[in-house]
């Protein structure tokens, strides 16, 4: 039996298997999920100590989620492991169970909601691991996090340039907030309703092209791209009712193909997923007899489609 945690070259992972983050916190709290989604939660026990996050990435892999998760599992059970939950996307809770867990932001690491398998495992009192594999396209992603005592003599020194907090200090995906901590909110909107409301772009007036920055909404979105390839979107511009149809439908849709184009460039999606039109002030949601309603009117939607 190990003394410690499986070394990151250890894990029994396919030879092609690239490494793609590798985080250590000397000193963390994390969330280890006990149980698939119900009344509305993912069941968690928190744990603290050393806690190691990485993430891999299996391209051209023709293995399913199950042939890459397998041996892992049995490694764990090897290394005196017990097994706490072992579950497969619909089974775990779908949409609600991954954004109910810690997940590695893409594109370090990409999920299909559709397409992945969890297991949690612990040994003792102060030892879990748990596993996320899931398929996204031609490729196959590996997220293994390990928790373990916070002094551990048997630890191997990290590699030159791995990030610790006893090196560095926390990190700025410590400080910042991520996109996995609001995601859940406008993906489950998006999926609900068909559609969502950018409302944190910033184009001043009369403007055709983005502020600088990276909008939040733009990250949300992308992340959600990466992760679920069967989808696409229609991004709309719409306008208040200041000035002549025609011209609000042309300032519309060079909005819409602005946030298009940030997409496209700034967060690497693939321009076929994405589609801009305008509409100028022919699909109001307030009125536009009052200021109020004129600045609600003047938005872009993202409209979701399937492949």
């Amino acid at each position: 039996m190990l003394a410690g945690p499986v070394l990151a070259a250890d894990w029994m992972l396919p030879d092609n298997a690239q490494d793609v983050s590798e985080r250590i916190s000397v000193f963390d709290s994390y969330a280890l999920p006990i149980g698939v989604f119900a009344s509305g939660q993912v069941p968690s026990r928190t744990l603290e100590g050393r806690v190691e996050r990485r993430s891999w990435r299996v391209d051209g892999a023709a293995s399913t989620t199950l042939q890459l998760l397998d041996p892992l599992r049995r490694q764990l059970q090897a290394d005196g492991y017990r097994i706490v939950l072992d579950c497969a996307d619909r089974a775990c809770g779908g949409f609600d169970f991954r954004f109910g867990i810690e997940v590695i932001p893409a594109p370090d690491m990409i999920v299909d909601i559709g397409d992945y398998r969890f297991v949690s495992a612990a040994r003792g009192d102060e030892e879990t691991v748990t596993i996320l594999v899931s398929r996204a396209g031609s490729s196959n992603y590996v997220q293994i996090i390990e928790v373990g005592p916070r002094h551990r003599d048997s630890v191997a020194k990290p590699a030159v340039g791995t990030q610790t907090e006893a090196q560095s200090g926390p990190s700025a995906q410590d400080i910042m907030p991520q996109p996995e901590a609001q995601i859940g909110d406008l993906v489950a909107r998006l999926l609900a309703d068909g559609h969502v409301v950018l409302d944190d772009l910033d184009f001043g007036t009369g403007a055709t092209q983005l502020a600088d920055g990276n909008p939040t909404s733009l990250s949300l979105l992308a992340a959600f791209l990466k992760e679920n390839e069967q989808y696409r979107l229609y991004l709309v511009g719409h306008t208040d009712n200041v000035g002549s149809l025609q011209d609000n439908i042309v300032l519309s849709r060079k909005r819409a193909a602005a946030v298009k184009d940030r997409l496209v460039r700034q967060y690497a999606i693939d321009d076929g997923r994405l589609e801009a039109e305008g509409v100028g002030y022919l699909a109001p949601v307030a009125s536009n007899l009052i200021p109020d309603g004129q600045k609600t009117n003047r938005r872009v939607e993202a409209v979701l489609l399937e492949q």
